[in-house]
């Protein structure tokens, strides 16, 4: 029994060790930061990748690659560090979510630009030089890689890390705010075009992905607003595109987004703003729903 008393003492301790290591790694904040290091990481080999290579379509090929690379590591980080299943991630109804996504986001964008057209705002011209293939696979590309990262980080661990420490409208607060501010840096940028991307997209995304709670469905919206704007040769988020039409902007900056882009104006704000509204609303029809025991509506 002498023997066995201090075997049982280094197990126990041993197991204390494990216990607390555990702990450490499911605290949200601490598998929120892994996972955005190596979606990152990712990201970023990729990108110095794309750019040795020539051809848009190898870019292409790159990007789908870092995508899927992207979601293997959002995937191992919720199920291995934050110990959770990644239903937003399910491939059942993936391609439902996402083509609703992508509709959603077309409709926003080109509304937005039509508004703002009528208004005076815009003028558009096809660019009758623009190589077109080149033009379409290299604005899917950019905007593909975009939109699978920063989904990921945002919406995928930030709005879920957040959520599970103060509740959902903590959460769609804080990754607003951090997303109208990591746009800071572009080129062109302002406190008011920080304060409407906060809004405009910030607020629509996690709308839309507490509404469909699908990642999949963020990720698409979020790919067609990027590849539509630069297909009409607008800025995107600053960034100015190469796209199939040549953009002449007329009148203040409140209306056009002025060397921002269409995500400076006021109108996609307004627009987002009505098309967040009914999804929050039918977000928190789900979640009651759930409460009661019933199966959500997909």
């Amino acid at each position: 029994m002498k023997k066995t008393k201090p075997r049982n003492k280094g197990l126990l301790h041993n197991n204390r060790k494990l216990s607390a290591w555990s702990s450490f790694w499911r605290f949200p904040i601490v598998w929120m930061i892994a996972g955005a290091i190596g979606i990152t990481l990712v990201d970023t080999l990729f990108r110095q990748l794309t750019e040795r290579v020539e051809g848009t379509a190898v870019s292409l090929v790159f990007t789908l690659v870092m995508g899927s690379l992207a979601i293997l590591v959002y995937k191992l980080t919720l199920t291995s560090l934050a110990r959770r299943s990644t239903p937003e991630i399910s491939r059942q109804h993936a391609g439902k979510h996402a083509v609703l996504g992508v509709l959603t986001g077309t409709l926003f964008i080109t509304g937005s630009a039509v508004i703002i057209m009528a208004l005076g705002g815009y003028s558009f011209q096809w660019a009758g030089s623009a190589d077109t293939s080149s033009v379409l696979i290299s604005s899917i590309e950019t905007s593909l890689g975009a939109a699978i990262v920063e989904e990921l980080i945002f919406r995928g661990l930030m709005f879920q890390a957040i959520a599970q420490l103060g509740g959902r409208a903590l959460a769609l607060g804080v990754t607003s705010l951090f997303f109208g501010a990591a746009h800071l840096g572009n080129p062109g940028a302002t406190l008011w075009s920080a304060f409407a991307i906060a809004l405009e997209a910030g607020v629509l995304l996690g709308a839309a992905f507490l509404w469909r709670r699908s990642l999949w469905f963020t990720i698409g919206l979020h790919f067609a607003w990027n590849a539509i704007e630069g297909l009409l040769g607008l800025p995107v988020s600053g960034h100015s595109a190469a796209g199939l039409f040549t953009v002449k902007v007329n009148g203040a900056a409140l209306l056009t987004g002025g060397d921002f882009g269409l995500e400076g104006s006021i109108v996609p704000v307004i627009a987002s703003l009505l098309i967040s509204i009914p999804m929050l609303i039918g977000a928190a029809r789900n979640r009651r729903v759930e409460v009661g025991g019933l199966p959500v509506s997909k």
